[in-house]
């Protein structure tokens, strides 16, 4: 006796939409309060401007602008979808899951949901787990988000983090292709570093301090040691990167794109450096004018260059996402056919 599988097919991208906050927020808005000046965050990040959620917008509200786009531009509706994957690390509660709560506002609440809580590589995780739910016949249509309001957890007063952080939402439909369209990702962790990046306090810090308020003890907010994370940015993530182009079978000459995480455009700059990228390949540098959204900042990345660079639709781009864990995800997929 054996049991009965499907065969194993193949998975694409079908689109990308994205959702961006209403409000712009300039350097000159972040640097008083943190005794800065627009020219050093630009040099030390990149970033010029920055989205800010307002109360309207929330997790989820962002990620159901961004998944109707998506689900648009692939000519497809939320009852197609079989399965949701939603990357975040600021939706407000622990449980039920995010996905869950959109899969409601989007109008299919039967879909399999859950959340993935891989901060900034969320979405590249996402992707690859919705490929091989693909491939494997387990779903048909798959939607990824990655969405962030980390304004909620971002002290203003606090200099090493206060203008980096921002808000959005990305997805993408992922569907059956009749060739290989999403490769191998290459994904893993440095966790013996995970305290790098910190959302706290934590909830067992209320439980035990249970005669002080959130007064007392601090609202969650994100801190980082900056030094050592860009030093493993820089360096790790580069192997990453050409390990995820040797599962793929491809040179970097043949890549389009390169859709890094946006972090911070010295660590883009120089992974490009680092894994030799000839000036054919267009980088995405969303960072710039949107700022670090975490989990959201791959696909709203990429709907952007995509935007910019029309031509870049059906060719080939290395995503890489890492982050808090210290954890990371990249793989080469082909970019989504022009809507």
């Amino acid at each position: 006796m054996s049991i009965k599988v499907a065969p194993v097919g193949h998975s694409r991208i079908l689109s990308v939409g994205s959702y961006r906050p209403k409000r712009l927020v300039p350097n000159s808005e972040i640097v008083e309060r943190i005794d800065s000046t627009d020219e050093w965050i630009q040099q030390r990040t990149g970033i010029e401007t920055r989205r800010f959620a307002g109360d309207d917008e929330t997790v989820i509200s962002m990620a159901k602008a961004a998944c109707e786009i998506a689900l648009k531009r692939a000519k497809l509706t939320i009852a197609d979808i079989d399965t949701v994957i939603l990357a975040t690390i600021s939706y407000p509660f622990q449980a039920p899951s995010a996905a869950t709560e959109l899969i409601n506002e989007l109008g299919n609440p039967k879909a399999a949901a859950f959340d993935i809580s891989a901060a900034c590589a969320g979405f590249c995780y996402g992707v690859g787990m919705a490929s091989d739910l693909v491939r494997s016949g387990t779903s048909t249509n798959v939607l990824v988000i990655g969405v962030e309001k980390l304004s909620d957890y971002t002290d203003p007063d606090d200099r090493a983090t206060a203008f980096i952080f921002a808000d959005g939402a990305g997805a993408v439909v992922i569907g059956k292709s009749d060739q290989p369209r999403i490769a191998q990702t290459i994904w893993g962790s440095d966790a013996d570093s995970r305290d790098a990046i910190l959302l706290s306090p934590s909830y067992l810090d209320f439980k035990k301090n249970p005669s002080k308020g959130v007064a007392d003890l601090g609202w969650p907010n994100i801190s980082q040691q900056g030094q050592t994370v860009f030093r493993w940015a820089v360096y790790q993530m580069s192997k990453a990167g050409i390990k995820a182009l040797e599962a793929a079978g491809i040179t970097v000459d043949e890549l389009g794109a390169f859709i890094p995480h946006q972090a911070n455009i010295r660590i883009i700059e120089t992974m490009a450096k680092e894994m030799k990228l000839p000036d054919s390949v267009l980088i995405a540098d969303d960072i710039r004018t949107n700022g670090n959204t975490s989990a959201a900042s791959v696909p709203l990345a990429m709907d952007q260059i995509l935007q910019e660079h029309p031509e870049l639709h059906g060719k080939l781009a290395l995503l890489i996402g890492y982050g808090a864990g210290l954890v990371y995800a990249a793989q080469v997929v082909e970019l989504p056919p022009a809507p």
